[in-house]
C-alpha cells in the first residue's frame, strides 16, 4: 500500500477522502487531530511545513493542497470521471472548486476560528457575526447548483459521476450548521447532501470520520 491519507474529521479533507473510497483502491488513513494541534506538531510539519490538511502520500511523493490533490486523484483513477473529460465541462468544474476553496472555504474559516484574524475577544464575536451572515448567500448559491443538477435530472453537482464538487458542497452545507444556517432551509441541496450520505463511499468515509451530517442547533429561545 503506497498511498496514504492524512485528514482531519470533518475538514475538507473530506473530499479526497470519498474520492479515494470511491476509487476503491487500498489506502491508509491517518487521522490528524486538529483540536489537539497535531498538525501544528514537528512530525506533521516534518510532512507538510504549512500545517494544513489534507495531505496525500503516493510512494515518495508528498502532496499538499486540496485542488492538487483532486487533480491529482482524478488522473490516478481516470476510470472514476470524477472530473468531466470534455476541456470546457473540466474547466468549469474546476472553477467552482475553485471558488468552493478560496472564498467559501476561508469565509467559514472566520466563523469557525476568529481567533485567527484578531486577539481581541470583541473583534473576533464581530469577524464571527459578519462572516457567517456573508456564508449564507455562498450557501444559496450552492443551493442554485442543487436545483439544476435536479431540473436537468443529474444526480451530481459536477458531472455525470461522483466527484469533489459532490463532496465538498456536503461539507460546506455541514459546517453551515456550525455558522447558525439551517440545511433545511436550502432544500434541494439539503436534499442532495442526505443522497450523497447514503452512497457506500461516503458513507465509509463519514463512518470513519464519525462525522454528524446535520449539526445544526436552533436558537435557545
Amino acid at each position: 500500500m503506497t498511498l496514504k491519507l492524512y485528514f482531519g474529521p470533518g475538514a475538507c479533507s473530506f473530499v479526497p477522502h470519498t474520492m479515494l473510497e470511491a476509487a476503491g483502491a487500498p489506502f491508509e488513513a491517518v487521522l490528524v487531530k486538529l483540536h489537539k494541534q497535531e498538525n501544528l506538531g514537528p512530525e506533521y510539519r516534518t510532512l507538510n511545513p504549512r500545517g494544513q490538511v489534507p495531505v496525500l502520500v503516493d510512494g515518495d511523493e508528498v502532496i499538499t493542497q486540496i485542488l492538487a490533490i483532486v487533480s491529482y486523484l482524478d488522473d490516478k483513477f481516470p476510470q472514476c470521471n470524477f472530473l468531466p473529460r470534455a476541456a470546457l465541462a473540466r474547466t468549469r468544474a474546476l472553477e467552482t472548486l475553485a471558488w468552493m476553496n478560496n472564498t467559501v472555504h476561508p469565509t467559514f474559516t472566520h466563523v469557525f476560528m476568529p481567533y485567527r484574524f484578531s486577539d481581541d475577544a470583541a473583534a473576533q464575536a464581530a469577524i464571527k457575526r459578519y462572516n457567517a451572515a456573508l456564508y449564507r448567500p455562498m450557501l444559496e448559491e450552492i443551493e442554485a447548483m442543487a436545483q439544476q443538477a435536479a431540473q436537468q435530472g443529474r444526480a451530481f453537482l459536477g458531472g455525470a459521476n461522483f466527484g469533489p464538487i459532490d463532496a465538498y458542497a456536503l461539507t460546506l452545507l455541514r459546517w453551515g450548521g456550525f455558522a447558525g444556517h439551517d440545511p433545511a432551509g436550502f432544500p434541494a441541496l439539503w436534499a442532495h447532501v442526505q443522497r450523497l450520505a447514503e452512497l457506500p463511499p461516503v458513507a465509509r468515509a463519514m463512518a470513519r470520520e464519525r462525522l454528524q451530517l446535520n449539526v445544526y442547533q436552533p436558537p435557545a429561545a
